[in-house]
Order: structure tokens, then C-alpha cells, then sequence
């Protein structure tokens, strides 16, 4: 009997929520919110604290053909800072194109691109070891609109005030296109 119990809790503990694969934040997402990811810095970024913006989270890379979005991210970050939050999640899973620890990476956003919006630690945001903010943006299930997978470098999503997807865009896509400033 206390097998079965035990079983059984442990079968509804594992099925029942989606825990983020942060050590830091154990508890169930319903929302962006409840996602937690360091900045390259190590401090814990509090996605709620934008809450009534829009947020744009990008995948980026310092030796990708995409690198130089940068700038462009940068403009968008200033242009809309009233209205939006830009998000940069270096990854290194396509060509190995962010091979630096996050003071490389911080110093070759500022001095390249003077680059001042937020940047993530660095993440999968494919495969096994998936962050669980790219579980959120790319799966259904938890952002409630649509699946979506992340097939390169400066891939964009963007959410709403209030922290619902709106959509995502290819790496082709240029942070200032219309497709993603009419949403602004």
C-alpha cells in the first residue's frame, strides 16, 4: 500500500507540473513570468518586472552572418524603450557561433554594438538540455498559440503586455521590420 502511495505521488509530482531545468526555480509555469534565467551578470532576471511590455527574446551569437542585428537590436531597444523589452539569449548550438563565457560576450556586445539592452546567460534553447524559456516559446502547450522550432541564430519571439506569445520570426527577419514594429 505504501508503494502504491508513493508511486502515485511521485507519478503526479513528475507529470502534473513543467518545472523549469533551473535549479534556482522549481515551481510550475503558467506564464513567462514564472520562468526563471540569469543575466550574463549571474543576477536572476524577474521577467514580471515587464509586465505592460512588449518583450522581444532573441537568440544570439557574436560569429554569426546575423551578428551584425546587433545594431539594429540595439535601435529597436531605443526606439521602443517606453513599450518593449529586448531580450538577447546567446546560444551556442548553431556552428558553435558563441563560443565565449558571459564576460566575452558582454564585452563584445558593448565595444562592438554598444549594446545596453538585457542579455541572458548563456542557454540551449534546443535539444535535451532546452532552457525552459525556449520550452515556453517554442512549445504549444505552454505559450497556448503555436509550436514552433528554433532553426538558427537571431531567431525572434515576441510577447505581449501581459506576457502572451504574439509570434516569432526567422533569423532573415531584421529587428527593425515592419513585421515586428506594427506590433508595436
Amino acid at each position: 500500500m505504501k508503494l502504491i502511495v508513493i508511486i502515485t505521488t511521485m507519478f503526479s509530482l513528475f507529470f502534473s507540473t513543467v518545472t523549469t531545468n533551473n535549479p534556482i526555480s522549481m515551481k510550475p509555469i503558467a506564464s513567462i513570468y514564472d520562468i526563471s534565467i540569469k543575466s550574463l551578470s549571474g543576477e536572476i532576471i524577474d521577467l514580471s518586472k515587464f509586465k505592460g511590455k512588449k518583450i522581444l527574446f532573441v537568440n544570439t551569437a557574436s560569429e554569426c552572418g546575423f551578428t551584425k542585428q546587433y545594431a539594429d537590436l540595439q535601435k529597436l531597444h531605443e526606439t521602443y524603450k517606453d513599450k518593449l523589452v529586448v531580450i538577447g539569449v546567446p546560444c551556442n548550438q548553431f556552428g558553435g557561433q558563441e563560443p565565449g563565457n558571459a564576460m566575452q560576450i558582454q564585452s563584445f556586445c558593448q565595444v562592438n554594438y554598444g549594446v545596453t539592452f538585457l542579455m541572458t546567460e548563456k542557454v540551449d534553447v534546443k535539444g535535451d538540455n532546452q532552457h525552459s524559456l525556449y520550452k515556453w516559446l517554442t512549445q504549444k502547450e505552454l505559450n497556448k498559440v503555436k509550436s514552433s522550432s528554433v532553426k538558427w541564430n537571431f531567431q525572434k519571439y515576441l510577447l505581449d503586455e501581459n506576457g502572451n506569445f504574439i509570434d516569432y520570426y526567422y533569423s532573415i527577419t531584421k529587428p527593425m521590420s515592419s513585421k515586428i514594429t506594427k506590433q508595436l
